[in-house]
């Protein structure tokens, strides 16, 4: 329930006027609490040919590998949040270049605007969400210990990219991410 709102209002779920969802409107004062997915932002993380993974210390997927990424916060732009996570997950200092892919998963409500970005510093070191994060060669990149498919889409749109095809990339066709 939307808290800006007194406890005293109840929600029903319908179909209201001039819509064609259903939604959670209030009884008593016609308040629409529109549910909408949430956007994760993060980035391919680059410093010369190798790629920075961090791995997860936390669940879902906990122990597994992933890039710098979370859910954007109020008030901050899709490469403020990029950032953001970049220096929570692996107090990396990055410099974003441009827009890699934009990933729709519906199954679990989610839109990823995935960057790209170079180390503006060499420092790195796991944050609170990470066990440990290294700088990867493609050959040696755990692809059997990818946290989400995203993560491999995005891998795989960075090698795209830097062979020449343009971005941004969406999901791989047929592809939405039933993990």
């Amino acid at each position: 329930m939307n808290t800006s709102l007194p406890e005293h209002h109840r929600f029903t779920r319908r179909v209201p006027d001039g819509d064609s969802l259903e939604r959670r409107v209030c009884d008593s004062c016609g308040f629409i609490d529109y549910e909408n997915p949430k956007v994760v932002v993060g980035a391919v993380v680059t410093q010369g040919p190798r790629i920075l993974l961090c791995r997860r210390a936390i669940e879902p997927r906990h122990g597994y590998w992933t890039l710098p990424a979370g859910f954007m916060e109020l008030h901050e732009t899709a490469e403020e949040g990029a950032r953001r996570e970049a220096r929570e997950e692996a107090c990396a200092d990055i410099r974003i270049t441009g827009v890699l892919a934009v990933y729709s998963i519906p199954r679990i409500s989610q839109v990823q605007i995935i960057h790209r970005a170079e180390l503006a510093s060499p420092d790195i070191a796991p944050g609170a969400e990470s066990l440990e994060v290294r700088l990867f060669d493609w050959a040696d990149i755990p692809w059997d210990a990818l946290a989400f498919p995203s993560v491999r889409w995005a891998l795989e749109h960075h090698r795209d990219f830097l062979a020449g095809k343009p971005t941004p990339f969406i999901n791989p066709s047929g592809d939405l991410g039933d993990y």
